[in-house]
C-alpha cells in the first residue's frame, strides 16, 4: 500500500475524525427550526452528500445546499440566513465535540515518524477547518493539525468539490508529486470517486454513514480498513518488511 509513496492525503470529516453523525445532528436541528419542527423520514448524511455533489460546480455548494433545505421544508428565511444559522448551531459541536477517530492520532504521528508527506484535503468548509485548528482541544492535545500537516484545503481552496478532482490536482501540482506516488484516505463514495478520477490509489476508513454506499465505495478502492488501529498494524506490518 505504502511502497514508492510519499505523500499521503487525508480526507478530515468521516475519516480523521468522527463528525459525520455530529453534522446529522446539527442539519437535523436546523431542519426542525426552519421546518417549524417538522421534518421527513430522510438519511440526512446521504441527503446532503447528494446535494453536495449535485452543487459541486457552484460557488458555494453548501450555500446551495442551504437553498435546497429552504425549499424543501418551506421555510421564510433566506439560504443565506439559514447558512448562517447552520453555522451558530455548529459551533458548539465544532469547538467541544468533535473528535478523532479512535487510533487516528497514532496512525498520523507513526506516518510522519517515517518521513511521509500528509496532507489534508477536505471539502470542509474554512471556518469549520479553523475550529479544529485553534479552537478544538480533543484535536489540539491529541495531533495538532498544523504540526502534522504541511497542506491543508479546505472548501475555499478550490472551484469544484468532490467527487471533482481539483483538489487533488492542486496538491500534485504544488508538492511536484505523481500520482502513484500518493495514497488517499477516504471514508465516502464521493471521496473515493474522487481519488479514481485523480488516479491515486484510495484506502478507505470505515464509517458507518457510509454503509448505504458500501459496495460501490469497495469496488473502486483498493484498500478498505474497520478502523484505524487495523490501519496502524497493517502499515507498521508492511513498513517493517519492506527495511
Amino acid at each position: 500500500m505504502l511502497e514508492n509513496k510519499k505523500v499521503i492525503i487525508f480526507d478530515m470529516d468521516g475519516t480523521l475524525i468522527d463528525s459525520i453523525g455530529i453534522w446529522n445532528d446539527i442539519d437535523e436541528k436546523l431542519i426542525k427550526t426552519i421546518g417549524n419542527g417538522k421534518i421527513d423520514n430522510v438519511d440526512i448524511g446521504m441527503q446532503r452528500d447528494s446535494k453536495l455533489k449535485e452543487y459541486s460546480k457552484s460557488q458555494d455548494a453548501y450555500l446551495e445546499y442551504c437553498g435546497f433545505l429552504k425549499e424543501k421544508y418551506n421555510s421564510n428565511m433566506s439560504k443565506e440566513e439559514i447558512k448562517k444559522l447552520r453555522y451558530e448551531i455548529a459551533d458548539n459541536y465544532l469547538k467541544n465535540i468533535v473528535d478523532y477517530k479512535p487510533d487516528a492520532e497514532a496512525v498520523i504521528k507513526y506516518l510522519k515518524s517515517k518521513g511521509f508527506v500528509l496532507v489534508i484535503a477536505s471539502t470542509t468548509n474554512d471556518h469549520t477547518i479553523e475550529h479544529y485548528k485553534k479552537d478544538n482541544k480533543n484535536i489540539i492535545m491529541k495531533a495538532n493539525l498544523e504540526d502534522f500537516f504541511s497542506i491543508i484545503y479546505s472548501k475555499g481552496a478550490v472551484k469544484e468539490l468532490k467527487p471533482n478532482p481539483e483538489v487533488h490536482y492542486k496538491l500534485l501540482n504544488k508538492l511536484k508529486v505523481k500520482p502513484e506516488e500518493c495514497l488517499i484516505i477516504e471514508d465516502s463514495l464521493i471521496g473515493v470517486e474522487a481519488a479514481n478520477n485523480a488516479g491515486i490509489d484510495v484506502a478507505v476508513m470505515y464509517d458507518k454513514y457510509s454503509d448505504g454506499n458500501r459496495d460501490e465505495i469497495n469496488k473502486l478502492s483498493q484498500y478498505q480498513f474497520d478502523n484505524f488501529k487495523q490501519m496502524l498494524y497493517y502499515i507498521k506490518k508492511e513498513l517493517e518488511n519492506n527495511k
